[in-house]
Formats: C-alpha cells, sequence, structure tokens
C-alpha cells in the first residue's frame, strides 16, 4: 500500500490478464525503495507504532525515496 498505493489483491484484480505479482512488474527503483520499506516497518513494529500509523509513515518515506532514486538514476 505504501509505495504502490494498492493492495496486492486490488493490483491482481485491475490486472488479471497479467501472471505473477506487482513485483514482477516493478522497475528496480521500486523494488528497492520496496526492499528499504520492508525494513523500515519492521522496525515501526518493534516500536509499537499502530499499523495506519506506519502506513502514513512509511507512505511519506517512499515518496520521498523515490524521488531521491529517480534523480539518481
Amino acid at each position: 500500500m505504501a509505495l504502490f498505493g494498492k493492495t496486492a489483491k486490488q493490483w491482481r484484480d485491475a490486472n488479471p490478464e497479467l501472471q505473477g505479482n506487482m513485483r514482477d512488474y516493478a522497475e528496480i527503483n521500486q523494488l528497492i525503495c520496496m526492499s528499504n520499506l520492508e525494513n523500515i516497518n519492521s522496525v515501526l513494529i518493534n516500536d509499537g507504532l499502530p499499523q495506519n500509523e506506519r502506513l502514513e509513515k512509511l507512505n511519506q518515506i517512499a515518496i520521498q525515496q523515490m524521488k531521491i532514486l529517480q534523480i539518481k538514476s
């Protein structure tokens, strides 16, 4: 949700003709950002942040990281 703005199920429902999952169709910058977000999410879980707060924070981080990664590309 934080990176793509939709759940895996929403992506599958919107793309029934595609095999696999949205990661299979992600760009390299999105994959890098997703890996970073997974690690940050685990830290936030350990810190006890509720899911809705984690999602908001991860979305802000995703936007920031994608801007940086697109500049570097």
